[in-house]
């Protein structure tokens, strides 16, 4: 790590600063409630949620070729088609997804204690958001989180050439700040990508948020530090901005 103070941080969205796994698992309660009372599911609706989120888990989407909306309808679609049988049902496919949809973004929420950080953050060092992600699904969560106001930029892996972990997005976001890869810290949940991304670019550190308390897999890329909550950042931060105080 180099020798400069930390000038700029780096967000993940996703499980980082928002709990987008909790509001899924909302949204797949609901969807289950509606195909047991209206469509009288018993068991299946819950069979048909699960095949959602494996789906979901192995998503591969390309912009240019495919609409998430459709795509993610079709895996609703496909689910149903598995579980129950007979002809394809589009129409109840729609229903399932927009109420997934919709409740899930209803429950992606900034917490409070998160935006009072953001904020007495923001007063010391430059923050930016960066997300992986389609362009429609990822603006559609920042403005239901209404977190812009929070940073001095915002980039979306699914607007630009290549997405974390390549090297070049964390360039960009270097290039829009003003700032080296030195100079930055990320931040996020996901070792693939937020950690190894980080130090692919050559940042200042890597924050793995490991909620969980799990032991990586040994392949895996190695965070500089760990914790358990992005609560932990700013006293992270001063202990960092420290070191280097004493290494000059």
């Amino acid at each position: 790590m180099g020798l400069s103070r930390v000038r700029a941080v780096f967000f993940d969205l996703d499980n980082t600063l928002i709990d987008t796994a909790g509001a899924s698992r909302r949204g797949m309660l609901e969807v289950i409630k509606l195909l047991q009372s209206k469509y009288h599911y018993k068991e299946e609706a819950e069979v048909i949620c699960d095949k959602v989120q494996v789906k979901l888990s192995k998503e591969c989407f390309h912009p240019y070729s495919t609409c998430i909306t459709d795509l993610r309808t079709s895996h609703w679609e496909e689910a149903i088609q598995e579980t129950k049988g007979g002809a394809n049902n589009r129409k109840l496919a729609e229903e399932c997804y927009f109420l997934w949809k919709s409740t899930r973004l209803q429950h992606m929420t900034l917490a409070e204690d998160v935006k009072a950080m953001l904020t007495e953050l923001r007063k010391e060092v430059r923050l930016l958001l960066l997300t992986n992600g389609d362009r429609q699904t990822q603006r559609e969560k920042i403005e239901a989180c209404a977190c812009q106001s929070y940073f001095d930029a915002i980039v979306i892996g699914g607007e630009q050439k290549e997405e974390k972990p390549a090297p070049s997005i964390f360039y960009h976001c270097c290039d829009l700040l003003g700032v080296q890869p030195g100079d930055c810290v990320m931040i996020g949940d996901t070792l693939e990508t937020d950690i190894q991304g980080g130090l692919n670019a050559g940042l200042k550190a890597t924050v793995w948020i490991n909620r969980s308390g799990r032991l990586p897999v040994t392949s895996s890329p190695i965070p500089h530090y760990v914790v358990s909550s992005v609560l932990e950042l700013p006293t992270l931060l001063q202990s960092i901005d420290c070191k280097v105080s004493m290494s000059v």
